[in-house]
Parts: C-alpha cells; sequence; structure tokens
C-alpha cells in the first residue's frame, strides 16, 4: 500500500476501500466548509457512495496516472490531496487539495505540496505542474503563491458551484522554477 511519510506529523495514504468510513466521515464533518469550494460534495451522502470511486482511485495509482491520498495529520486523517492526470508526452499533471476546517493554518498542505513537487520533478521527472483555486478563496490561493507558483491567468466562469459561476485562477510551477527555489522552500 503507498504510504509517504512527509514529516513527523503528515503523511500521506493511498486510499483503499477500508477508508471509506473515515473519509466520509471527514466530508460529513466537514461539509458546509467543504461545499462552498467543492462540487462533488453533496453527491456523498454515505460511505457507500465512495465504493466506486476508491477502485478508480487505485487504478491511476496502478497505472503511472497520479493518485488521490489522504493527509494523515498526527495520525488523523484530516484532508486529500491529489496528483490529477499525468500527461506524459507533455510532462505536466495538476495538484488538487481540501483540508478539514479544524486542520488550517498548521502548514499542512504547504508541507504537503513541496514534498509532493520534489517527488514529482525529481522522482517523475515531470515539467509543469498546475494549481487552480476559485478566485474567492483566499487560503487555498495563498498556497501556490507562497510556494513561488507563477500565476497565469483567470478563466472567468472557469466552474459552476451548484448554483452559481466561480473564475478560477490557474497556477504553474516548472522544474526549472523548482530548481531554483524549490531547495528554499
Amino acid at each position: 500500500m503507498f504510504s509517504f511519510k512527509i514529516n513527523e506529523d503528515i503523511s500521506l495514504e493511498l486510499f483503499q476501500q477500508h477508508h471509506k468510513e473515515e473519509l466520509y466521515e471527514l466530508i460529513d464533518s466537514n461539509r458546509a466548509h467543504l461545499r462552498a469550494r467543492l462540487q462533488w460534495v453533496d453527491k456523498r451522502q454515505s460511505p457507500d457512495d465512495l465504493i466506486p470511486i476508491i477502485p478508480i482511485w487505485i487504478r491511476n495509482y496502478a497505472d503511472n496516472n497520479g493518485f488521490d491520498a489522504g493527509i494523515r495529520f498526527q495520525g488523523n486523517l484530516v484532508g486529500m490531496i491529489g496528483l490529477h492526470y499525468i500527461d506524459w508526452k507533455t510532462k505536466s499533471t495538476s495538484i488538487g487539495y481540501f483540508l478539514s476546517e479544524q486542520a488550517q493554518g498548521k502548514g499542512i498542505v504547504t508541507s504537503t505540496i513541496i514534498a509532493l513537487l520534489n517527488y514529482v520533478f525529481t522522482e517523475l521527472e515531470l515539467n509543469r505542474v498546475e494549481i487552480q483555486c476559485a478566485v474567492t478563496n483566499s487560503k487555498s490561493i495563498r498556497i501556490p503563491e507562497r510556494l513561488g507558483f507563477q500565476k497565469e491567468g483567470v478563466k472567468r466562469d472557469g466552474q459552476w458551484l451548484h448554483d452559481h459561476y466561480e473564475d478560477i485562477v490557474t497556477y504553474s510551477m516548472l522544474a526549472a522554477d523548482w530548481t531554483q527555489i524549490g531547495t528554499d522552500s
């Protein structure tokens, strides 16, 4: 099973079927917080709603096509991070993440993304990583900005969220950028 230690307090763990109750509890206990940013929250009404999704995540990892993993802080599941579809022709991918409301402000996602960027650029030898955020999500936007990602632009009405459109900002990091700043992070 995939498990990756970020530091003494933070680790990543690939989801398996036996995690469905724990993941559902994380989603359900943070429903209002997550629903404000994520379209899929309303579709998760029981642990069984995760049964068809988890094998897709496992297959993506097995096919060397990214992963979706739980973020554990001091052993507790506090969020999720995904290395989305890898385009091996352009050597690019994107990162998505969410964190429970209680776990925010501890540097968990920042530390996780730093380790993930090291993996992506050195082990996978990819060239480009994107992070996209709603322009209204200032907490999420601070992460790529803090890590030296370059703001590429805003896609107007880039996401439909329940009953309205949201503008989406795209940030990117290139391998050459990370070589220059990665050791400083």
